[in-house]
């Protein structure tokens, strides 16, 4: 009972919940994210024709492709980030101190906390801009939406969609499709526009929780630094204290024999 109480009280619960957010936010993100991307080349080409350009030209499909691979690329940096949080969690944890002692803890922790807090800033900085990033999708498949919405409430209105104003497509390409086409009607009762616009939707939620776990380290990563910090001035408190008595000691001590051999 004991080893267990002891290792429960060395847990850093406040590293231990930013990381669990951080990893549902990086999940939620990733994983809706891509299948949105997913969707929306669906909706693309069945419902717009729009084909992949030949070669390598630099078209929707390619940004689409690339922006997975970014996704890919931001799920394993996370993964191993939220592993380096926790590990320094631990290691300015209280039980870590009782083993080895305030000089290790104080020397390495205080420069570890310290550029972890710049990296956790840098990467809040980087959510931010990636939620504001992802909520262009949602604005433009809410745009849709309401389209869809409208057509059924207005009869006879003149909606249509046109990729142009997104820079989906380029100018010279029209892929228009307007209220009273069977595309149209198709793509607005199909499971891929819904589907696509709430993922799109989940991945912004999922990017809002890591921009609130970026900032909930902070918290934690300053606390563990002005802690690691007072640490290191008790230890040089301490080192300067028993010095003084040290000395005291050796002078106490040599008059105590100059004082023997006076009297012998």
């Amino acid at each position: 009972m004991e080893c267990c109480l002891k290792c429960l009280g060395g847990i850093p619960y406040p590293s231990l919940i930013a990381t669990i957010l951080l990893y549902a936010g990086v999940a939620l993100f990733c994983g809706c994210g891509h299948e949105a991307l997913s969707g929306t080349v669906t909706i693309l080409q069945n419902y717009f024709e729009v084909i992949r350009g030949p070669g390598d030209g630099l078209d929707v499909f390619t940004i689409i492709d690339i922006i997975k691979y970014v996704i890919y690329g931001i799920a394993s940096a996370f993964f191993v980030y939220g592993i380096l949080l926790m590990v320094e969690g631990f290691f300015t944890s209280g039980a870590i101190k009782d083993l080895y002692g305030d000089f290790k803890i104080t020397t390495c922790g205080r420069c570890v906390s310290a550029w972890f807090i710049m990296l956790t800033y840098i990467f809040m900085l980087a959510w931010l801009g990636v939620t504001a990033f992802t909520s262009l999708p949602v604005f433009m498949y809410f745009n849709i939406w309401t389209i869809c919405q409208n057509t059924t409430v207005l009869e006879g209105a003149s909606l249509c969609l046109d990729p142009r104003q997104f820079g989906v497509v380029p100018i010279g390409e029209e892929k228009t499709v307007c209220a009273g086409s069977e595309k149209f009607y198709k793509m607005c009762e199909s499971n891929e526009l819904d589907m696509t616009f709430h993922l799109f939707v989940c991945a912004l939620a999922g990017a809002g929780a890591a921009v609130i776990a970026m900032i909930h380290y902070l918290m934690v990563l300053s606390a563990n630094w002005a802690f690691v910090k007072d640490a290191c001035k008790m230890q040089k408190y301490e080192d300067c204290k028993s010095k003084e008595e040290q000395e005291l000691h050796d002078i106490h001590s040599t008059r105590s024999k100059e004082r023997l051999n006076a009297y012998t």
